[in-house]
């Protein structure tokens, strides 16, 4: 993260090496105080302090097993210190020159060690083990190796021509690595004493080595920084990878310096004109111009330019240049040709500008503070802007991106997944990652991407969800029924997405036609009117509150009295039943409804819905009430039925209000009364 976690402080002066243990809580410090001091990191104490070298420590490393330390020290010699019974154990001496390094072997019994006598030497600390102290070797230049035989044989390591900086057993091979101010880094082979590849710069010296623990991996510091600065290309179709030309890193103040090296943030190519823009955040911002050459390296053409440089034609590139004026900044964009000439100045009407883009030929893309501004620069006007109010929020930090020409969506990367953006703002996953991957191209279901390695690789992706999202936006449903029927899409997401953008029919064809589906798939098909598969899922579940939604949703959607009629008969609705007859007009069946029901109302409801008034003397008759029996007869002229239970009713007879005249007149309108 990039954050000052602690501070040690008891050394009196530079401090030079620095080893943690591999599994104590400590590490090991030497300084230019002649001091080797042992750390407790949790504790933030200092344990104790070796004393014995009689000049500056360069560095100090712990044993792998043993508890040992070994320092390498200006005075000429190498010492291992037992870290537990705080002792001297053994002086090594026989470099005639500074050592600048020293270091156990990751498995074996050797130490190797480098000094500025321009030798190499290593040495067999097996004898350490028996408490006996190793054979000297006096030596000039030297390699001492015990060999199958255990016999001592003493060789030279020839090749470096300078001073000898730092020197190292490689982590799995027989090989060891060594660099030095001969501005070299060498390869040798163990067994064989000879050496086996040569890595060079030409204008830094090398200082520091450091390998990978598990990968075939080294890295070296040099007077500009560390071994990073060369230009690659990789042809896609052909998946060719090659080194183009050697990119020449500065610092500020032109010294070297391992700390203030820049580093490269952005890269523009003119394919045309084979030439790159690189930008990096050195003196403020600023650029280098490379025009690839065919036989031969140039040096690159430099400028400064708040940090960002892009091409906007095959042999012209504009530079965003900010300065500060008496009362406001002023941007402006300086358009220069090859020969890093300025073509011409273009005022930048977006003063919160801090980065460009290409975006077509004579047009760029303006980065501000919340939104990007597109501006064309022939006619110096802005052409459209969008705020940056539409975004995909992650907790990691995006890696890269790149934008799918063929279908306008945008992959990118974060530590663990491939994403995709479309244009409406939706995203999601198409892959995950086991390691980080950095994205330069993408073309159908084909991602090319560089590794942490800096290797090209090409993955391959599946397109279906963002392409049938697409077609979805686009209406293009037969595309769309096409992918359906080609192949399976599934998954809640896409089921729970297709219902957030209405396209509940659509996610019918994603659930599967299992138990545990039917709940779903009935309320889609609720959702989009699709009655039958409806119908079919309710008969599935077979549960209340289903048929009465069914029913319902049925009324709804232009009276399907079938669909609701087969809902209320599964409940044994009869009421709503009796209604739905009722309102569209099927008296037979609401006849036989009546001679099912058992319940007094019910039967009632009915003979009242169907207007058989015999039918509702008989049911109040059955039912005991026969002064409304009789009333119901009287009234509608059922004069036998009315006498007939006047006799039974005796003394209990009720008395019937007399007809108002106008209506006893109107021999058309006998039948009304007035209570």
């Amino acid at each position: 993260m990039a954050t000052l976690i602690d501070t040690f402080e008891e050394h009196d002066g530079p401090v030079r090496g620095v080893h943690f243990h591999i599994s104590q809580p400590l590490f090991v410090s030497g300084g230019d105080d002649y001091k080797i001091k042992v750390w407790n990191y949790k504790t933030h104490k200092c344990l104790f302090t070796f004393l014995g070298h009689l000049d500056y420590i360069r560095t100090v490393q712990f044993h792998h097993e043993c508890p040992w330390i070994v320092s390498a020290s200006d005075d000429q010699t190498i010492r291992i210190w037992n870290w537990q019974s705080r002792t001297c154990v053994s002086v090594l001496a026989g470099h005639n020159h500074y050592v600048m390094c020293a270091s156990f072997h990751p498995k074996e019994d050797l130490l190797v060690s480098a000094s500025l006598d321009q030798t190499v030497r290593v040495w067999d600390i097996a004898p350490l083990r028996k408490n006996k102290t190793p054979p000297a070797d006096d030596d000039i230049m030297g390699l001492t190796q015990m060999n199958k035989t255990k016999a001592w044989e003493v060789d030279t390591l020839r090749g470096h021509s300078s001073n000898v900086s730092s020197v190292m057993f490689h982590a799995k091979h027989d090989l060891i690595v060594s660099n030095s101010e001969d501005k070299s880094i060498r390869v040798w082979d163990a067994t064989k004493r000879t050496e086996i590849k040569t890595f060079r710069r030409e204008n830094d010296r090398f200082w520091i080595l450091a390998a990978h623990p598990e990968t075939n991996l080294l890295a070296a510091g040099h007077d500009s920084g560390l071994i990073d600065g060369f230009l690659r290309r990789y042809e896609y179709s052909t998946q060719k990878d090659s080194q183009v030309i050697p990119i020449q890193r500065r610092t500020p103040d032109s010294s070297p310096s391992l700390n203030k090296s820049p580093r490269p943030r952005t890269v523009s190519y003119s394919p045309t004109e084979n030439a790159v823009l690189i930008c990096s955040d050195l003196d403020g911002g600023s650029y280098e111009l490379y025009i690839i050459p065919k036989d031969r390296s140039e040096d690159a053409k430099r400028g400064t330019g708040g940090g960002s440089a892009v091409f906007i034609a095959r042999n012209r590139f504009a530079v965003l240049d900010k300065s500060t004026g008496q009362e406001e900044v002023v941007v402006v964009l300086v358009v220069k040709n090859l020969k890093n000439e300025v073509v011409k100045k273009i005022p930048l009407p977006i003063p919160t500008t801090d980065a460009i883009f290409y975006a077509g030929t004579g047009t760029l893309l303006c980065r501000c503070e919340d939104k990007v501004v597109m501006f064309d620069l022939t006619q110096r006007l802005v052409l459209g802007e969008q705020k940056g109010t539409c975004h995909p929020v992650h907790s990691t930090r995006v890696k890269s991106g790149a934008w799918d020409d063929d279908n306008g969506v945008f992959i990118y990367t974060t530590s663990n997944h491939v994403k995709y953006c479309l244009p409406n703002g939706d995203s999601g996953i198409i892959r995950t990652l086991d390691v980080p991957i950095y994205v330069t191209k993408v073309s159908g279901d084909k991602i090319f991407c560089l590794g942490r390695d800096g290797k090209n690789r090409e993955i391959a992706v599946n397109a279906t969800e963002y392409m049938f999202k697409l077609a979805l936006m686009g209406k293009r449903f037969d595309h769309v029924a096409r992918m359906i029927k080609g192949s399976r899409i599934s998954g809640q997401a896409m089921i729970a997405y297709l219902q957030q953008k209405g396209f509940a029919e659509v996610a019918l064809h994603f659930v599967e036609e299992e138990e545990g589906d039917d709940r779903v798939r009935f309320n889609l098909a609720i959702e989009s009117g699709n009655m039958s598969v409806a119908v079919a899922s309710a008969t599935k579940i077979n549960e209340k509150d289903y048929w009465y939604r069914l029913g319902v949703e049925a009324l709804r959607r232009g009276g399907n009295s079938g669909i609701v009629e087969f809902a209320y008969q599964q409940t044994r609705n009869f009421e709503r039943l009796s209604f739905l007859y009722l309102i569209t007009g099927n008296l037979e069946k609401l006849s036989k409804l009546m001679k099912l029901k058992k319940d007094v109302m019910g039967q009632f409801h009915n003979a009242l819905y169907l207007g058989d008034v015999k039918e509702r003397v008989k049911i109040l008759e059955n039912a005991g009430h026969l002064p409304l029996a009789y009333i119901t007869a009287s009234v509608h002229g059922l004069e036998d039925i009315a006498e007939r239970l006047s006799i039974a009713l005796g003394d209990d007879v009720p008395s019937l209000p007399q007809r108002e005249n106008s209506l006893a007149s109107d021999a058309t309108d006998s039948r009304r009364v007035r209570w």
